[in-house]
């Protein structure tokens, strides 16, 4: 016999085209959200990149991440997480191939191909900010940001935690 299991209906806005939607969550999509979100918002990808600070390959590779953590997640919740459209696998999902692939597949390649002209002697900060296209990469990257912090409030929501 199954467990009694509580659901509570929430509605949440989300970024990247994906829309609002409501429904009603369970204690396994609850936790699936509290560990989307702790991995999410301990990330220099959700913070600020000021144009002095930090590197925009260090942010980067914390947006890579996200892939592989947040396919453990799933996995690690299972089935009951969902994966349509409003659940908070389906969202997760959602969240990767519209906000996530988009940016690393346009940036990660250019990127590369500038870190790979670093001459010795040059620190990678320095090469960075000697790319043609870092202050582009920066202007995207905070739009994601801007993005990505409406899915982390989206999993507070869903998680029943205050921001």
């Amino acid at each position: 016999m199954r467990d009694r299991v509580s659901l509570e209906t929430v509605s949440v806005s989300l970024p990247f085209g994906i829309g609002s939607m409501s429904w009603k969550v369970d204690t396994t999509q609850k936790k699936a959200a509290w560990s989307l979100y702790v991995e999410l918002v301990t990330r220099i990808a959700v913070q600020p990149l000021a144009l002095d600070q930090g590197l925009v390959r260090e942010a980067m590779n914390s947006l890579y991440s996200l892939f592989g953590t947040t396919r453990e997640v799933l996995k690690a919740a299972g089935p009951d997480v969902g994966a349509s459209r409003d659940s908070v696998g389906g969202i997760a999902i959602a969240v990767l191939n519209n906000g996530l692939r988009p940016f690393l597949s346009k940036w990660h390649p250019l990127l590369q191909a500038w870190e790979a002209r670093r001459p010795v002697g040059v620190s990678p900060k320095e090469h960075e900010q000697g790319w043609s296209e870092e202050a582009t990469a920066r202007r995207e990257l905070e739009a994601l940001r801007v993005g990505l912090k409406e899915y982390a409030h989206a999993l507070a929501t869903i998680a029943g935690v205050e921001e």
